[in-house]
């Protein structure tokens, strides 16, 4: 006798969490995340299909594999994830769980998902992010990877604002900016789709560090022509 799962008929979309790491096209006109195990070699947008990572002709998920995206109940499970050093420039993700799923002890491995919030750590100097910025260290084939940055350490680095991000991720992605333990305002866009408030100041800081940063050149380069002409 074949063992079937028992069916489950919610009125609405579980909702799940997960941590997993942004990504901007290589022509940044796309947004999207990695997640942070399995699926990290597999850019997902903010509406997207599970499929296996690998390269079973399965729809996922399938019961006697590990494919499909994957998310826990508990808010507090998720955020603990961001503890470790290898995790801490990753986004903490609120999912709505759609399509066929499996249900576990601690969380869901399903089909397909709409990634409604997510929240962005503080800058790595632990300053409040107003950015995502080009982390050298990591990335995907046609894809950067991001981190939090502050205005003070995005210079001169390819990034994003929080609502830029947002922007380009569509599917009404609400993209919160966190604080080392504090609450995050939202950065967001408006329900009419302007930018608020938080947006257009964090919008501004980032355009001042760039300009700070493009002035510092300029100088520079000012300070080297005056020392060669001395010289001549």
């Amino acid at each position: 006798m074949r063992l079937r799962l028992p069916a489950e008929r919610p009125t609405e979309p579980p909702t799940g969490y997960k941590i997993a790491r942004p990504v901007l096209s290589q022509d940044g006109t796309r947004a999207g995340f990695t997640g942070v195990s399995l699926g990290s070699a597999l850019p997902y947008g903010v509406l997207d299909d599970a499929s296996c990572v690998y390269g079973r002709r399965h729809r996922a998920p399938a019961r006697l594999c590990d494919c499909g995206f994957h998310c826990v109940h508990d808010r507090a499970a998720a955020e603990a994830l961001l503890c470790a050093a290898e995790h801490r420039a990753a986004v903490l993700l609120e999912v709505s769980v759609l399509g066929s799923y499996i249900r576990f002890e601690r969380g869901f491995r399903y089909a397909r998902q709409r990634v409604r919030t997510a929240t962005v750590g503080p800058c790595a100097c632990g300053v409040t992010a107003v950015a995502l910025a080009a982390d050298d260290e990591w990335g995907r084939p046609g894809w950067r990877g991001l981190a939090p940055a502050c205005a003070g350490c995005v210079r001169g680095r390819t990034s994003v604002s929080l609502a830029g991000f947002a922007r380009l991720a569509g599917e009404g992605l609400r993209v919160l900016a966190g604080g080392a333990g504090t609450a995050a305002p939202d950065t967001g866009l408006t329900a009419d789709g302007e930018l608020g408030v938080p947006e257009l100041v964090a919008e501004a800081a980032l355009l001042q560090a760039r300009l700070d940063w493009f002035q510092a050149q300029l100088a520079r380069l000012g300070n080297r022509g005056a020392r060669g002409a001395e010289y001549d």
